[in-house]
């Protein structure tokens, strides 16, 4: 339909903010602070997508501080800057993913993953203390979390092989490899007609929300989704039963996807002008 021009506007969360190539965008209104300067000219330049004409764009604030954010990242765009923070050599986060991964594969001992890890050129400095260090955070979480059991990811056995703490924790690295995770999702369905609950099924599906929203709801909250007043009716297995609910005095799903850190070059720009 966008393709075709027969849309006048497009409601959308950050997801949009990459690979969007029509030239036929008019205007991005950005709602809240994009919390850094290169994903604001990121999103400004959805809009205009052609080599003649500027890109244009509106920012709405949604409190006095994100005043602040939004008036740092224009000044930044402006100038030109971008948050591409230096590159980190030998960057520690990725090596704690890779010692977990190699705890999934096989029970391994730190003295060869050690040696093993000194081959690739970023960590070819590396030196035993700090890889010792990044080994303990992996099984305990370090100083802040060695006291939650969930975060003791491996442990040590009589024979000194590092293996998983326990099968669960290689499946979900498995099912979530890499330093991104998914965010679960479940089916928004309708209830079958003339029916409530969640026990009914058969009803028409209208997208997917996140977990972390819908938890947050009780028996008989409404919500906006898919355009519509939904009246929330409950959950099972891996789908979220709904009704209609016409009225006004509803929830709005927030997502996963937009809650960005502030970058540290908009911060440093926020607390200059907070000096």
């Amino acid at each position: 339909a966008m393709g075709e021009n027969a849309l006048r506007a497009i409601v959308a969360t950050s997801t949009l903010d990459l690979g969007i190539d029509w030239g036929d965008v008019d205007l991005v209104v950005h709602v809240g602070a994009p919390k850094g300067a290169s994903r604001l000219a990121q999103r400004i330049g959805r809009a205009n997508h052609r080599m003649d004409e500027p890109s244009k764009a509106i920012l709405i604030p949604a409190n006095r501080f994100e005043v602040l954010e939004c008036r740092a990242a224009l000044d930044a765009n402006y100038l030109g800057a971008q948050d591409t923070p230096p590159l980190v050599n030998g960057g520690l986060d990725v090596l704690a993913q890779h010692v977990l991964g190699c705890a999934c594969g096989a029970p391994f001992r730190a003295d060869a993953l050690f040696d093993e890890v000194r081959t690739a050129a970023p960590y070819a400095s590396l030196d035993r203390p700090t890889f010792d260090r990044v080994i303990d955070f992996v099984a305990t979480g370090g100083y802040a979390l060695r006291n939650y059991e969930r975060y003791a990811r491996i442990r040590q056995t009589r024979e000194g092989l590092w293996r998983v703490s326990n099968p669960a924790v290689a499946q979900q690295y498995r099912l979530n490899v890499g330093t991104i995770i998914e965010v679960p999702a479940l089916n928004v369905r309708y209830v079958q007609a003339g029916s409530r609950g969640a026990a009914s099924r058969g009803g028409r599906v209208l997208g997917k929300i996140e977990e972390a929203f819908l938890e947050t709801l009780t028996h008989g909250d409404t919500f906006m989704f898919a355009g519509k007043i939904l009246r929330f009716e409950g959950i099972r297995e891996n789908e979220c039963f709904v009704s209609n609910a016409p009225g006004s005095d509803a929830k709005v799903p927030y997502y996963g996807g937009g809650k960005f850190p502030l970058s540290t070059y908009l911060a440093e720009q926020v607390r200059a002008m907070l000096d």
